[in-house]
């Protein structure tokens, strides 16, 4: 018994030590706010997250500059709206890779060999689903997860290209949270490149991120014509050139995104990311 109770106290010691304790706080603080339906004065909420009243302070101030809690008059705090965003974006991302899955699916094999679906966040697209035809590697090792800064991908482009102008500004600001892409420059041309991309509709181009492969890409709008996420496939060049690559995968990439559209609004999962 006595050696069990020292590897449990080890075994808590060591989840302490690669935990971050102030995140741990700051949850805690979070947590407290959302469990009153009426807003908390600073020593409420010390006391319902159990901890000292500057921890607290501290953790209300650094919420209410990233804009998750909201200081009303009379000292009191409560959560802000943009809380809702963190469950409405995992609801709509969960039902877009589940919408994804079975059109990525049907756009790889003789044609290209992946297909992806990938969302704008900040300045970067974020995989959500992908497909590949092979276990070979194709360039980059892009994964569900991976960040790639949207200047520099088919995806990014073709959502960039239908932003409206403020915002397409507003993004193009925004440092990319991507560092291992941060070499592969922001073509000069890029607002040339984005309106030629909205004329045609799509995004076709050698990768600038994965030498010897051609991307041909869509954006996946809801019914106002919002980009909401985008579709892409990718085929070695060697095999296949841009307009062998177009003439083959456009329309099936277009009805892949009209598909998952559709599929999105009928579950009401739709999120720009």
């Amino acid at each position: 018994m006595a050696k069990r109770a020292i590897n449990a106290a080890t075994s808590d010691a060591a989840d302490k030590k690669s935990s971050v304790q102030s995140l741990a706080k700051a949850f805690r603080v979070l947590e407290a706010v959302a469990a009153s339906e009426a807003a908390m004065t600073l020593s409420e909420l010390a006391l319902a997250s159990q901890l000292d009243p500057g921890t607290t302070h501290r953790m209300l101030n650094t919420m209410i500059e990233l804009g998750y809690v909201e200081r009303l008059e009379g000292k009191r705090f409560r959560l802000s709206l943009k809380v809702l965003d963190l469950g409405f974006h995992a609801i709509g991302r969960q039902d877009l890779r589940t919408l994804s899955r079975p059109m990525l699916r049907s756009l790889v094999g003789e044609v290209s060999e992946a297909a992806s679906v990938g969302v704008l966040t900040g300045a970067d697209v974020l995989y959500v689903e992908r497909m590949r035809a092979g276990v070979t590697r194709l360039g980059v090792d892009i994964r569900v997860g991976t960040l790639i800064p949207a200047a520099t991908t088919m995806i990014g482009w073709c959502i960039l290209a239908i932003l409206p102008q403020a915002e397409l500004e507003r993004v193009l600001q925004l440092e990319s949270r991507q560092r291992d892409f941060r070499d592969v420059a922001t073509p000069a041309d890029l607002l040339e490149q984005l309106a030629t991309i909205k004329r045609l509709g799509y995004a076709l181009s050698p990768s600038r991120i994965s030498s010897g492969l051609t991307v041909l890409a869509v954006p996946i709008c809801d019914q106002d014509g919002y980009p909401v996420a985008g579709i892409s496939v990718a085929a070695p060049s060697i095999r296949m050139n841009p307009d062998e690559l177009r003439e083959r995968a456009l329309e099936p990439l277009r009805n892949a995104a009209k598909m998952i559209a559709r599929g999105l609004e009928a579950s009401g999962g739709a999120s720009s990311g």
